[in-house]
């Protein structure tokens, strides 16, 4: 069996509101929303965002507010999503950093979103070179 990529990850969120401000606004993310569900997409991929635990069946066993720890890749350099960020007021609670992704050695700063879920933005080294 092999992979490709991830499709999707399901956010649980105390505050429909605040979660889309931040993955939409903060992070540039599209907001998809159809027949009363909510989704952020980026690139190929999406997060669905559930207002309440287990909302939709089957569900994680044990779906908890904050506890995730997700790293996206960029597709522009780090710096660019510093000064972003920056502009925008929304406080980067670690880095720029140095980390050893699944690729190899890249640039990373972290973020916590509303709920207190670690987001983890990187650069690939490489990719930043050119």
């Amino acid at each position: 069996m092999k992979f490709r990529n991830v499709d999707h990850i399901v956010i649980t969120t105390q505050d429909l509101e605040a979660c889309l401000h931040f993955y939409a606004d903060i992070l540039g993310m599209e907001v998809d929303q159809a027949n009363g569900r909510y989704a952020v997409r980026f690139g190929s991929q999406k997060f669905n965002i559930h207002t309440k635990k287990a909302e939709f069946l089957p569900a994680a066993e044990h779906p908890t507010y904050g506890s995730l720890d997700l790293c996206l890749i960029l597709d522009s350099g780090l710096d660019d999503a510093v000064q972003e960020i920056t502009k925008k007021g929304y406080p980067i609670l670690l880095g720029p950093v140095a980390r050893h992704g699944a690729l190899g050695p890249m640039q990373s700063i972290y973020l916590r979103d509303p709920d207190g879920n670690l987001v983890e933005l990187a650069s690939y080294q490489k990719e930043a070179e050119k």
